[in-house]
């Protein structure tokens, strides 16, 4: 391969992305709302936002807080619904090259069974299914959060599609890898990590919350250390390909995650910040493999020394 042109593609399982750069879910609305900051068909995919069996409308404002280095969002999982998502929003982000990637929540296990389900009939490459959710039938216990639910979960929506399964696993855990190892072995084809951390905010003029909602999911640079430690723990413990999510602004972020032994990336924060920052990293990290003179995008993963 010359080194005017490096390779990269990676595989996750038997599915091949063009490049290990991806958009985060519920980063990049339903995707075409960037088409014009960025070249969609250059990504290597594109995770849309979370859809759950019936639309949601969210916690009430204010949803969103600044915080250093990073964002507080409390939305809520605001989404149109499967019916409406399948009519009206596949199809006009389904032309793009970049592979569609839908995250899936649900309250219950029949709900994510029968999202899968739904889904197993559209043209989507693969599913995200979002454990971060609390069971409502289990006493409002987040799915990620325990072992055999998490297991349970990933089993069901595996025994009910034939689509590639991500599970994007919670931070806010005692062991992380225990519950990457779970959902391996209840059939996930990749996991993606991490989703947000638990914080809040509070106006020291009012002494309120800062969020309606009063917590709500710490996001940005502020998380990225964290993020990688865990992407590192969990790739030495599965056999199954990790994506890395959190914190990723530049091209350096992506290279650390690719050595600590993701196999793809996640963008997130940074496309409210600059919606071009996905597009750019796709070029820059094609930059960075030439000016190293390396090949393949493959000579970075895993490949930290200790």
């Amino acid at each position: 391969m010359a080194l005017d042109s490096p390779e990269l593609s990676v595989s996750i399982g038997n599915w091949q992305l063009q490049n290990p750069i991806m958009t985060a879910s519920g980063t990049f609305g339903y995707g075409e709302e960037f088409a014009d900051f960025v070249d969609l068909d250059s990504l290597g995919g594109m995770v849309l936002k979370g859809i759950s069996l019936f639309p949601k409308n969210g916690n009430p404002p204010p949803r969103v807080v600044e915080t250093s280095c990073g964002m507080l969002n409390a939305i809520g999982l605001e989404n149109v619904g499967i019916d409406k998502f399948i009519n009206e929003k596949l199809p006009r982000v389904s032309r793009y090259k970049s592979a569609i990637v839908v995250n899936i929540l649900g309250d219950s296990i029949d709900e994510y069974r029968e999202l899968a389900q739904r889904l197993n009939d559209t043209d989507i490459d693969a599913i995200e299914v979002n454990i971060s959710c609390p069971n409502v039938k289990k006493g409002g216990v987040a799915f990620g959060t325990d072992h055999k639910m998490a297991y349970e979960v990933t089993r069901v929506v595996r025994q009910s599609c034939s689509k590639p399964v991500i599970m994007k696993l919670t931070p806010n855990v005692t062991d992380i890898a225990a519950i990457a190892q779970a959902v391996e072995e209840g059939g996930a084809d990749a996991v993606s990590l991490i989703n947000t951390l638990l914080g809040m905010a509070i106006d020291v003029k009012t002494r309120r919350p800062r969020l309606a909602n009063t917590v709500g999911g710490l996001s940005g640079p502020a998380i990225k250390p964290v993020a990688l430690r865990m992407v590192w723990q969990v790739a030495r413990k599965v056999s199954i390909p990790v994506i890395g999510i959190g914190g990723i602004t530049t091209v350096e972020d992506v290279v650390e995650f690719l050595l600590a032994g993701a196999s793809a990336v996640q963008v997130g924060t940074a496309n409210l910040v600059n919606p071009q920052t996905s597009g750019q990293l796709v070029e820059e990290l094609a930059d960075y493999l030439k000016s190293n003179n390396m090949a393949s995008v493959h000579e970075l993963i895993g490949a930290m020394e200790v």
